[in-house]
């Protein structure tokens, strides 16, 4: 892999530009700044809602809702409802085959051109979906700052080819956005932690990214505030989802269910990845989480313990750790 670097000492902004920074997420996104007055990192948030899910809704008539109003539909019109669309920027259907088990409809058009979504008997790419949601965080940050914002900075993962990094342009620039640059999301970790501010800092340092949708390792080298990334590794089909997923599968087990047959009721599914996703967080601080799903007044228990939870997401875990001394292994370091 060719090495990648960004020289944070240079700029081209003017000094009273306010400049936003995003993070496009395949589940969560927010926007940020750097304060003014304090000159340190702000995240903004709108309603106490800093995180912004990724999710789009198109009711009947196109009205749009983007965030959690959104997340309420995933269930209830899973069709007309689009998430983890990050996992669709820059790619064909022929990519994304073997994972396109969603709740709305992605068109296998037998080319190599970027998938398109069916909503509403209307056809959309990856990139007019993911610039609906930089619009939502642009306008919430004008709402917040009370300023028009059109210059920004995207995160986007290490790994991101050339034309994921295009697409990624381009859905900002559809946004209303100036997208002045794209920085790795190992890079942006690291400058959010304080590491590479210091022009004199030399140092090597491994950052490991399990998203919502994707996991990357990636090894940087810093010197002289010039971030190198020296290799990075990972699979874009690994993340907080298919931990949902593991947690569906072992409710499937206990209950006597085939999962297959689940999916194929898009709503049931999305509802159980709902439930999933609702005791992913619980088991961060207790040893056992339950909820239950009601089905035709049937009352579904699902209950999980931390144990359980932990071996079913045992192979994916071991998954990034090859991940990660396969990286490190092509920086030799090991």
């Amino acid at each position: 892999m060719a090495r990648i670097s960004i020289n944070i000492k240079e700029g081209k902004i003017k000094k009273n530009d306010t400049v936003i920074g995003i993070d496009l997420g395949t589940t969560n996104s927010l926007v940020a700044i750097i304060d003014k007055e304090t000159k340190l990192p702000k995240c903004l948030s709108k309603t106490n809602e800093t995180i912004v899910p990724s999710i789009i809704h198109f009711s009947n008539n196109n009205t749009i809702t983007v965030g959690n109003k959104a997340k309420h539909f995933l269930s209830t019109e899973p069709q007309n409802t689009i998430y983890s669309v990050k996992r669709l920027l820059g790619r064909s259907y022929a990519d994304i085959k073997e994972h396109a088990s969603y709740g709305y409809r992605i068109i296998d058009d037998e080319t190599k051109a970027m998938v398109k979504v069916e909503i509403n008997g209307k056809l959309y790419n990856p990139i007019e979906l993911s610039s609906i949601i930089l619009k939502e965080l642009k306008e919430n940050a004008e709402v917040i700052l009370n300023e028009t914002i059109s210059k920004a900075v995207i995160t986007v993962p290490a790994y991101f080819n050339d034309s994921q990094r295009q697409a990624t342009r381009d859905a900002g620039k559809l946004a209303g956005l100036d997208v002045l640059r794209i920085v790795n999301e190992p890079t942006a970790a690291s400058l959010a932690y304080g590491i590479g501010l210091n022009s004199e800092e030399s140092k090597t340092i491994a950052v490991y990214d399990l998203g919502g949708g994707t996991f990357d390792i990636t090894i940087l080298n810093i010197q002289n505030g010039i971030f190198e990334v020296l290799t990075t590794n990972g699979d874009t089909y690994i993340g907080g989802d298919d931990f949902d997923r593991k947690i569906i599968e072992f409710w499937c087990t206990q209950l006597d269910l085939n999962i297959q047959e689940i999916e194929k009721n898009k709503g049931l599914y999305q509802l159980f990845r709902l439930k999933a996703e609702d005791v992913k967080k619980q088991l961060s601080t207790a040893e056992n989480a339950h909820t239950f799903i009601t089905i035709d007044t049937i009352i579904w228990p699902l209950n999980i313990s931390l144990k359980d939870f932990e071996k079913s997401i045992l192979p994916i875990v071991e998954k990034t750790i090859n991940c990660c001394q396969l990286a490190l292994k092509d920086a030799v370091l090991v």
